[in-house]
């Protein structure tokens, strides 16, 4: 069975976005950003909220700048690639190779998750992931700890009131002072 992931950036404090929803602390560097190529390397289908599919839009259109270097141009080959299914209640059409979810979040994953497909399911948008793991559906848990306090904004993961133990898998720290973590959920 595929397993479902949650990875995201996140400041010291816990937050995705800062108060005034800019996330430009989370600019990686060449190891954090093939940390995340190889992550989306692994994805067979990736879920996303409305903001996160309108920010990586850019990502459609990025193999077109001529100026790009190889390994920005291969996340983006693989980005655009990758089928991408966005949950939300205002957009009607969605671009690429991309589709608007045709149920709630708990149908879809067991639809992705019966498929014979290769890959995890990744979720990406902090209130899709809170869904999730309100409903005990993601298996693992990503996070790359950028080492910058912003002081409020959009959690990681909102309270969802349940607790869930989780067993370390993974750690990295990289020259930037980013630390990755990689938890799997402990049943």
């Amino acid at each position: 069975m595929r397993s479902v992931t949650y990875s995201m950036s996140m400041s010291l404090d816990g937050y995705i976005v800062g108060p005034d929803g800019s996330f430009d602390w989370t600019v990686p560097d060449k190891e954090v950003f093939d940390l995340a190529t190889d992550e989306v390397r692994n994805v067979g289908v990736h879920l996303l909220g409305r903001r996160l599919y309108e920010t990586m839009l850019y990502w459609e259109t990025a193999d077109q700048n001529p100026s790009l270097d190889y390994s920005t141009l291969e996340f983006a080959a693989i980005w655009k690639a990758l089928p991408k299914v966005v949950f939300s209640t205002t957009l009607s059409t969605v671009q690429g190779n991309a589709r608007l979810a045709s149920g709630g979040l708990a149908e879809e994953i067991e639809r992705l998750r019966a498929e014979p497909a290769e890959g995890n399911i990744a979720i990406g948008g902090a209130t899709l992931a809170a869904e999730a793991a309100a409903l005990g559906l993601i298996d693992e848990y990503r996070v790359r700890v950028f080492p910058v306090l912003v002081g409020g904004g959009i959690p990681f993961l909102p309270q969802h009131q349940r607790r869930v133990d989780l067993a370390l898998v993974e750690t990295g720290t990289f020259r930037s002072g980013v630390v990755y973590l990689r938890y799997r959920v402990a049943r």
